[in-house]
């Protein structure tokens, strides 16, 4: 299995959708249409059958759980030249973009922070919980959480849900998921009163903290290539591009 097919494979068992199915080493995806990432067919390495085939699978595996047929595609990859050949085209209306970076890097660039991050809550400083704190789901997803996005984001043998609370209100949040040595880094989010205050490196050090304790020595990130402060912020701890993947729907024009 070549890197970015390992590593989209780690990816998505760190994301785990509700209906999960292997079409060779594709993974057909639902959740209820909670994230693009769910509700798409991974398309790395050979789905055991012409491309054609395996995208009308996909289709019929979309009409079955009642979501649009969506191709995750790497950038440049084998199946992309496939899919574009059968009639597909890129999703340009996409809510989250069309096209994002996943980003690597060893978490020994993050910092350290200066008093345990957990397990119990505490004011005035970034912890890490077993469970989601008070708080947690408003910024992360909503404050009444579907059972789609109750599976997505708590599903997981070592999952974390980061936050910052200030005068019991958190003020940012972010989700992470150990896949063997990788940490798998979602939903980091501030609210827009507290942005610029540090408070997503601080939440970030913490999860690495917290990652790292549980066997995890590197991390991976997936964001939309229009992020550009996002992509500045791990970028200054020292995450860099390691490829790009596009969602794909069918071309019914």
């Amino acid at each position: 299995m070549d890197d970015v097919t390992a590593l989209e494979q780690r990816c998505a068992d760190a994301w785990p959708a509700l209906v999960d199915e292997p079409l060779g080493q594709w993974r057909l995806r639902a959740a209820a249409g909670f994230t693009g990432r769910a509700n798409s067919a991974l398309t790395t390495g050979d789905p055991g059958l012409p491309v054609d085939e395996a995208l009308a699978r996909v289709t019929g595996f979309a009409r079955e759980n009642s979501i649009a047929p969506t191709a995750h595609v790497v950038v440049g990859s084998r199946s992309e030249a496939g899919v574009e050949a059968a009639g597909w085209r890129v999703d340009e209306d996409h809510p989250g973009g069309a096209e994002s970076l996943v980003m690597t890097g060893p978490l020994s660039g993050f910092a350290t922070p200066k008093r345990s991050p957990g397990p119990t809550p505490g004011d005035d400083g970034a912890h890490v919980t077993d469970v989601p704190p008070p708080g947690w789901w408003e910024l992360a997803a909503q404050p009444n959480p579907t059972r789609a996005q109750r599976h997505v984001l708590t599903t997981g043998d070592a999952v974390g849900f980061g936050a910052v609370t200030r005068d019991g209100v958190v003020l940012a949040a972010v989700r992470g998921a150990v896949v063997g040595d990788l940490l798998h880094v979602a939903r980091l989010a501030v609210r827009p009163g507290a942005r610029r205050g540090g408070l997503a490196r601080e939440l970030m050090g913490a999860l690495a903290y917290w990652g790292r304790r549980r066997g995890a020595t590197r991390c991976a990130l997936q964001v939309a290539e229009h992020n550009a402060a996002a992509i500045s912020l791990y970028e200054s701890l020292g995450c860099a591009e390691h490829h790009r993947y596009r969602y794909w729907v069918a071309n019914h024009a």
